[in-house]
């Protein structure tokens, strides 16, 4: 999953933000300076993505791209299944959305010091420029999709992934509402958090 989901699926603490995003920036990084509660979140981040990658209609949905795209597959669904958390935000929290932003970011800010210094510069752009307001729209979609095909070191179709998208977006979508309900239950039963207060 990408950044919007982890952080709907992280405690409300500052520790459990900078945990259950800290997975996409884990490399090179000595984790055991972190509290328990950061590298609980940590642990959540890493079930959710085995899960969210286990999961029959994520299987499904990767079908939809290109042969010769589908190496990329789970980052562009990662991206786009963001998109379709906010579209279906009404479905899944009581929370307005702005509220949920302004109530994350402020955590995240919280827990800037501590992070690791290429966590702290993402987090903070993120923060600055609410990524999560072109999230939203299908045409910041295509922007993220964008920022991260110049991002991957060898040449690459990355960018055309956004043409499967378009192509299968309804079929992406069902297997999204499929699939994301059952990502809730299983994190709140069973997630590395589930049992803290």
């Amino acid at each position: 999953m990408n950044y919007l989901a982890h952080l709907f699926l992280a405690r409300k603490t500052p520790d459990s933000h900078f945990g259950n995003l800290l997975g996409d920036f884990r490399r090179g990084v000595d984790v055991s300076v972190y509290s328990n509660a950061v590298l609980l979140g940590l642990e959540n981040h890493y079930a959710v993505d085995k899960f969210t990658d286990a999961h029959e209609s994520v299987v499904t949905a990767k079908q939809f791209f290109h042969t010769s795209r589908r190496r990329f597959a789970p980052v562009a669904l990662d991206i786009y299944f963001d998109h379709l958390l906010i579209k279906h935000w009404r479905s899944f929290s009581h929370i307005p959305f702005e509220q949920f932003c302004a109530s994350s970011f402020n955590l995240l800010e919280q827990g800037l010091p501590k992070m690791p210094r290429t966590m702290q510069h993402s987090v903070g752009h993120m923060i600055t420029h609410n990524w999560f307001e072109d999230y939203a729209k299908e045409e910041g979609i295509a922007k993220a999709i964008s920022v991260v095909a110049k991002r991957i070191r060898f040449t690459n179709e990355f960018h055309k992934t956004v043409d499967d998208i378009e192509k299968y977006k309804h079929a992406i979508e069902k297997q999204f509402l499929s699939f994301f309900p059952e990502l809730i239950t299983f994190v709140s039963q069973h997630g590395p958090e589930s049992t803290l207060k």
